[in-house]
């Protein structure tokens, strides 16, 4: 017996089709549409997708300056492969020695020793481990090859720095702790002239 299935319209009852005929419209819906997309893909080309045009490294190439594939670094570009070739430790801290410590001191050591050196710096704040302060009796007795290894070889939960920082720059950094260290424990006897006048003149802080 054929069942009648009404549905509601504005115009009153008229006819739907059966479950069965419903679900096979949902399937047929499903298998054209899967039909559609594997259309879609035939007709993508393989090699349009990722075999495309490449350079040697000596070829021509109108596309890049002097119409050459290989071209120079830009300025101040770090090599990642450079080798770690240690330098001697400098006889004497300039000027310039120090300016340069400071800046790589101000960029990769602050984070954990703190502008001083106190080892309160930012992220030791915010609950990493308590690094040294740099004038504890130990550190004050270490040598600058103590700190140009540390930087090298890393030590307790400090890591590494030699693939951030090279050579040179480590001994700038050792040279600019022991500036640190000195500020902090500065006899006013042992200063210029016109350093103490400075500090004698200055207000006492309150």
């Amino acid at each position: 017996m054929m069942r009648l299935y009404l549905k509601e319209s504005p115009g009153g009852f008229a006819p739907r089709p059966p479950p069965e005929r419903a679900a096979l419209d949902r399937h047929f819906r499903a298998g054209a549409i899967a039909l559609c997309v594997l259309l879609a893909l035939a007709g993508c080309k393989k090699a349009d997708m990722y075999q495309q045009q490449s350079y040697r490294t000596y070829d021509r190439n109108p596309g890049l300056p002097g119409d050459t594939t290989e071209q120079n670094p830009v300025e101040h570009t770090v090599a990642q492969e450079q080798p770690d070739t240690p330098v001697p430790q400098p006889a004497i801290a300039t000027a310039q020695t120090l300016a340069r410590g400071q800046q790589r001191y101000d960029i990769f050591c602050t984070p954990c020793h703190g502008t001083t050196g106190a080892g309160d710096g930012m992220i030791v704040l915010r609950g990493f481990p308590h690094p040294p302060d740099f004038t504890s009796e130990r550190l004050l007795r270490a040598t600058a090859q103590h700190f140009y290894d540390t930087i090298t070889y890393g030590k307790g939960d400090m890591y590494s720095y030699a693939a951030r920082v090279p050579p040179s720059d480590r001994w700038a950094i050792a040279a600019y702790i022991r500036a640190l260290q000195l500020s902090r424990h500065a006899v006013i006897a042992a200063l210029p002239q016109q350093d103490q006048a400075l500090i004698a003149s200055a207000e006492p802080t309150r």
